[in-house]
């Protein structure tokens, strides 16, 4: 995957931030994701299948071993995948902005054997909404992006001006049904 593409994954996982209002915590979210996309490649030896969607943007997915039609995939079929996804985001006062950054090795060497894939970069908070919808922050090169909220709630605490951490994983795929013709 290419860093743009990595941009493009951290852009659409982004926003599950919260803080309380002393210490920088930590926050994590993990939520079930679903989506339809081509079959690009098969690693059955290790039960990882690479997906491409429409914007031609490329996911690998770890398929656990009680999902059954891992076995009867075939590259090119239409497929759509629910997969768990966690995001971390960790407010970090002092913390250098960074461009998208995999971290999938650092994962797997700390034993999470199921991480496909691992994304981490640091932002600036420019502002948040009055009702919590819509969150806008500036990355490492000074791009400013708009981007919607997930789960209001998870934004309690963060202010304009925050930097934070966010780190988002992507883990085993708990169903897969191919698309009818």
């Amino acid at each position: 995957m290419t860093v743009s593409g990595l941009s493009a994954v951290l852009i659409v996982c982004f926003f599950s931030l919260g803080r309380p209002a002393q210490a920088p915590p930590t926050n994590t979210s993990l939520r079930e994701s679903t989506v339809t996309a081509t079959v690009e490649r098969i690693e059955r030896s290790s039960r990882v299948v690479t997906l491409r969607s429409e914007n031609n943007t490329f996911q690998t997915v770890y398929v656990e071993k009680g999902v059954t039609r891992f076995d009867d995939l075939k590259v090119g079929d239409v497929v759509t995948v629910r997969y768990t996804e966690s995001v971390i985001v960790e407010v970090r006062p002092n913390a250098k902005l960074i461009p998208p950054q995999e971290t999938t090795p650092d994962a797997r060497r700390r034993g999470d054997e199921d991480v496909v894939e691992q994304l981490k970069t640091v932002v600036t908070i420019d502002s948040i909404d009055p009702q919590g919808l819509f969150v806008t922050y500036r990355t490492y090169d000074n791009r400013r992006i708009v981007h919607a909220v997930r789960d209001k709630a998870l934004l309690e605490g963060i202010r304009p001006g925050d930097r934070v951490e966010i780190t988002v994983t992507r883990a085993r795929a708990v169903s897969i049904e191919r698309e009818r013709r």
